[in-house]
């Protein structure tokens, strides 16, 4: 939810108008509403994709600090870091996907109690 709340302020920063900036909001909120339960799944099931989202945030993070010096960072190679990292992860979760099922089990167990 911190992510998809992130992006309805970046996008109400990038638009002058009003109600542009309402109909995001009201249709982010149904979306999140929709999803949260699929996506929390998703991403307990694959903890490794909270790493990934945690560095996305630091490398946004980093060109606009950057960007706020005056250091022009192309957004073509940070584009090209992002999915290329997000397409290496998506392999490996196919690939312990298909070693699970070969051994009959879940890709990933999670301890009781381990922290989230």
């Amino acid at each position: 939810i911190v992510f998809s709340l992130d992006s309805v302020i970046t996008a109400v920063g990038l638009v002058d108008n009003v109600p542009v900036m309402v109909a995001a909001i009201v249709i982010s909120v149904i979306v999140m509403m929709l999803s949260a339960s699929t996506i929390s799944d998703f991403i307990d099931k694959h903890p490794s994709l909270k790493m990934l989202a945690l560095s996305f945030l630091i490398v946004v993070g980093t060109v606009l600090i950057a960007e706020a010096f005056e250091v022009h960072v192309p957004k073509g190679y940070v584009y090209f870091a992002m999915a290329f990292s997000l397409a290496v992860e998506a392999i490996n979760i196919r690939l312990r996907g298909a070693m699970a099922r070969k051994k009959g089990q879940e890709p990933v167990h999670l301890r009781k109690g381990s922290p989230d």
